[in-house]
């Protein structure tokens, strides 16, 4: 075989969880051409994996407001003549790209693992991934349609040296800083950020090491409610790219954060986490690395997978404190 498409748009973190996926394929396939279509945002991480040969951007939304771009990125790939097309993410939109790309072999996940199970109907093969838990062993499964039955989990990425990565590694030297993210695209996610101030108060007194708070669009006020809540522990990092926090949090010390994209990049690097995870199943979604701890209330929650909660109560805010200190000590295996 010799030309393969990966399908998976977005999000971030689930975008991190496909690339083993590519890394596994090209394993099997050293030289096989191999392509994967995603949203516009992420290109930038796509542009750091070894494995791929080219992101292709492509933006759902541009069916309706531009169809002319949407039409002639799908004529580019159909032109391509892919032996396979594997889709990753399981929903309408994907499943109707990765068919209209006309490849040879249109491959996706069957209705019981798809978050929309109609879409199955536009796959020609729907190989059952079997008991797998996380999402990524389960795009590894995937793979057996293609003769890939390589399970390692590997994340072959260029680390960069931006002036971003440079400013912070120069200054804290790696490993001389935690990182702490407090947000999240969905408000069930989020840890109270007066709390995240209180856990880098602490790791400074405990471990030794100040806090750098990661922010993304929008989550500006967030990071300075953690720095005013650190007592002088954190400081709010500059505006960062996707490529600036994989470069970033290759050096750091640990990471502290929920369930959002920053998670899943410090992971792809082995930065050390601990995880906070209220709506969302840690088994699923979360670190994959054994060492690495999640703290877990979703086993109480009455809003899994929403991305408000219901309630007046949220699941996530059970999860205290102290909690999350002795978790970063046992994740540094610091005794006492």
């Amino acid at each position: 075989m010799n030309g393969f498409l990966l399908v998976r748009l977005g999000s971030l973190g689930d975008v991190v969880h496909a690339i083993p996926a590519a890394a596994a394929l090209r394993r099997r396939y050293p030289s096989a051409r191999i392509d994967w279509v995603v949203d516009p945002t992420y290109v930038e991480l796509l542009e750091l994996v070894e494995a791929i040969d080219r992101p292709v951007p492509f933006n759902p939304r541009d069916l309706r407001s531009r169809p002319g771009r949407a039409l002639s990125t799908v004529r580019e790939l159909r032109r391509s003549r892919y032996d396979a097309v594997l889709d990753l993410q399981g929903l309408w939109k994907s499943a109707v790209l990765a068919r209209a790309a006309g490849g040879a072999r249109t491959i996706g996940f069957p209705r019981a693992h798809l978050r929309e199970p109609g879409a199955a109907i536009l796959y020609g093969e729907t190989p059952d991934p079997g008991a797998a838990a996380h999402v990524i062993h389960k795009n590894l499964a995937l793979l057996d349609a293609v003769g890939v039955t390589d399970r390692e989990v590997r994340f072959p990425l260029r680390i960069p040296r931006s002036p971003a990565v440079r400013a912070v590694v120069d200054r804290f030297g790696p490993r001389g800083y935690a990182l702490v993210n407090p947000g999240a695209a969905w408000p069930n996610k989020r840890w109270p950020p007066a709390r995240f101030g209180a856990v880098a108060a602490a790791m400074r007194d405990q471990v030794g090491v100040p806090s750098l708070v990661l922010w993304g669009p929008g989550e500006e006020a967030l990071a300075r409610e953690v720095v005013a809540a650190s007592s002088g522990a954190a400081e709010a990092l500059s505006a960062t790219t996707i490529a600036d926090v994989v470069g970033i949090a290759r050096d750091a010390r640990i990471l502290v954060s929920g369930d959002t994209g920053p998670i899943h990049l410090a992971g792809a690097v082995g930065t050390p986490i601990v995880g906070l995870f209220g709506p969302t199943r840690p088994e699923r979604n979360g670190p994959w690395a054994a060492d690495d701890l999640t703290i877990s209330r979703v086993d109480r929650c009455a809003c899994v997978y929403e991305r408000r909660c219901r309630l007046a109560q949220r699941c996530i805010d059970d999860i205290g404190v102290d909690d999350v200190v002795d978790a970063v000590r046992r994740r540094l295996r610091i005794d006492g």
